[in-house]
């Protein structure tokens, strides 16, 4: 199924990293009839706003990015808030897409929807095998829910709704508040921020011994535009590199890309979260789509993003 160009898309979510990179992709590709709206505009946790939004601008493809989301800080400080945001918007968008009877939908996920010590890699079938990562949990539960709803909409009534799993990302219009970033852009701050005061050491949580995986959004904007041309099943389908790095690491890649030149001190009594977290992404690459960008390369880009609408940018 190729989307057609007059298609009219629903981007939920088109301000935040995830949805704004969708968007860039379709835009590019000609799209011409997408539909936005801002949270301002519409509340995506109120049913009666989202069905009457639906009702009026009848989207044909939906592609739900729209979500709370935040790091081990954020994630921990707010469960009841990740909880109740991300499962009110996960059942009005996902519900009203079956009663308007769109054509296809596809939800956006996370890699933390998997137990705690998967076993590595993570293959898709590791979903709901064992316990969650208490440090996300709240988040974790209300993304299970979504992959469910909309396994249960296919089921009972035929809908072609699909989700897909990112690993960790980052990118254009990333988070880079410290309250509620995630460890790549928060890396990204510090060492800018370090490097222009002069600073002698920058502090990172944890130990830097757990490893994650990080995918560039523009890399996934360009999955979630094939698995919607060309992926149908239930459960979950994963995002990623197949690749992955400590946190150690991580920070000395961004303290080489920043300039930083002084120390990097772990802070040992602060939560490491999930000790590895790796996606097995041979799946998505046997249907013919891998990642393209280097994660150095990627980091450049981030920093010079940062540096350059800082401004603007949620800090």
């Amino acid at each position: 199924m190729t989307l057609p160009l007059d298609a009219r898309i629903y981007v939920a979510g088109h301000r935040g990293m995830v949805g704004s990179a969708i968007l860039r992709h379709l835009r590019a590709k000609g799209h011409v009839h997408l539909i936005t709206r801002t949270s301002q505009e519409l509340d995506l946790r109120n049913q009666q706003a989202v069905e009457l939004f639906f009702q009026q601008e009848q989207p044909e493809y939906v592609f739900l990015a729209a979500a709370r989301v935040g790091g081990i800080l954020a994630n921990s400080t707010f469960p009841a808030d990740f909880s109740y945001d991300n499962l009110s918007i996960a059942l009005n968008v996902i519900h009203a897409a079956h009663k308007q009877g769109v054509k296809k939908l596809l939800n956006l996920g996370s890699s933390c929807i998997y137990p705690r010590l998967a076993e590595q890699p993570i293959k898709e079938e590791a979903l709901l095998t064992g316990p969650l990562e208490p440090t996300n949990r709240a988040y974790a539960v209300a993304k299970i829910a979504a992959i469910e709803l909309c396994d249960h909409y296919r089921t009972q009534h035929g809908r072609d709704f699909i989700s897909a799993m990112p690993t960790n990302l980052y990118g254009p219009e990333d988070n880079y508040d410290l309250l509620g970033s995630h460890v790549l852009p928060a890396l990204i701050r510090k060492m800018v921020e370090a490097r222009e005061k002069k600073l002698p050491h920058v502090e990172i949580w944890g130990t830097g011994t757990p490893r994650r995986e990080f995918l560039h959004v523009d890399d996934l904007a360009e999955a979630c535009l094939f698995l919607m041309e060309r992926f149908s099943a239930a459960g979950p389908i994963n995002v990623g590199t197949g690749e992955d790095i400590s946190i150690r690491d991580l920070a000395v890649l961004v303290q080489k890309v920043v300039g930083f030149e002084g120390q990097l001190v772990f802070d040992p009594t602060r939560p490491d979260g999930t000790p590895r977290k790796l996606l097995d992404v041979s799946r998505i690459q046997a249907l013919g789509w891998s990642a393209k960008v280097p994660l150095e390369e990627g980091i450049q880009h981030s920093v010079q993003w940062f540096v350059n609408h800082r401004a603007q940018a949620r800090v």
